[in-house]
């Protein structure tokens, strides 16, 4: 579902004009489409139309708002696209339960007022990385959020906790990233 109200547009996007030092850089879907996700099920492969992993996934940049409340449990990871930004402002969105976040070999990324926690250690299987491929991933360490030879990454105003392994890894020449304004807790590291 596209949102189509300028109004709201400009307002929701208001974020990506507030990022500071390494990360300031990171416009995310700042000048694409809105897009409203109204499914909290996470398909691997072939993710429904409405369901987040739907759109993460898309070429296209893309500003990706939530139309109500809920938990998404992921059966595997959900690997980002570039100029992709997930903003759970105004609703309570939860990712938990299962794998978690992946951006990996990608740029200007935002995550913004999402809740992410009790991440699981995923088994390898087939995952969709973009909508024109769905190939074999290794499974995921249990990270709230995996930053992965990426750049130009905002993480703002989220809630990570509880996570198997740690909350978030920036690993393999990751840079120009902004960690700002979240709650970590129930946790044992963070790299």
């Amino acid at each position: 579902m596209l949102a189509h109200n300028p109004k709201w547009d400009s307002s929701c996007r208001a974020p990506a004009d507030f990022a500071v030092t390494f990360g300031a850089t990171a416009i995310g879907g700042k000048y694409g489409t809105t897009y409203v996700v109204t499914d909290p099920s996470a398909d691997p492969i072939n993710p429904k139309l409405g369901s987040l992993r739907y759109r993460v996934v898309q070429t296209r940049p893309l500003w990706i708002i939530f139309a109500r409340d809920m938990v998404i449990t992921l059966k595997n990871e959900l690997v980002m696209n570039s100029y992709k930004t997930i903003n759970g402002r105004g609703v309570k969105v939860e990712n938990a339960y299962g794998p978690c976040i992946t951006i990996q070999g990608v740029s200007h990324v935002i995550v913004h007022g999402f809740s992410i926690h009790d991440c699981k250690r995923e088994k390898s299987g087939t995952v969709r990385n973009s909508e024109f491929h769905a190939g074999h991933r290794r499974g995921s360490d249990g990270d709230a959020i995996v930053v992965f030879a990426s750049f130009h990454i905002w993480i703002d105003h989220c809630y990570l906790a509880r996570c198997f392994d740690g909350l978030i890894d920036m690993i393999h020449s990751s840079t120009a990233i902004t960690i700002s304004n979240n709650y970590f807790t129930q946790h044992n590291k963070l790299s």
